[in-house]
């Protein structure tokens, strides 16, 4: 049986709990919104890419072309850099964080109903 006194402890620590987890969920959703502006823009630069691919094979002039393919080629290599790197190491922090604090709400849940 528990007693009054480790109820009001039990509550705090599941509101504690909670309010890590919507954080959580707070920053996992910018993260979301910034990879899907990410692809966007990368989508973006891949077209202008092909389509000064295409100019530069029907056009004589091509030192501008092939300089702003050179700057394209950058933008969309440091772009796939960031996707990769804000994408694995943080999907994976984030399923492990959302298990172990499942785990901690069970096992609060758990000795609060005994």
């Amino acid at each position: 049986m528990s007693s009054p006194e480790s109820t009001p402890t039990k509550e705090n620590d599941l509101e504690q709990v909670l309010i890590e987890v919507e954080r959580s969920l707070i920053e996992l959703q910018k993260r979301h919104t910034q990879v899907k502006q990410n692809l966007k823009k990368r989508s973006q630069l891949l077209e202008r890419q092909e389509e000064l691919k295409q100019l530069q094979k029907d056009n004589s002039t091509q030192e501008p072309i092939k300089t702003e393919l050179r700057h394209l080629q950058q933008e969309l290599e440091t772009l796939d850099l960031n996707l990769e790197s804000s994408l694995l190491p943080d999907i994976f922090w984030q399923v492990v964080r959302f298990v172990f604090l499942g785990i901690v709400m069970g096992w609060f849940l758990h000795s609060w109903a005994i």
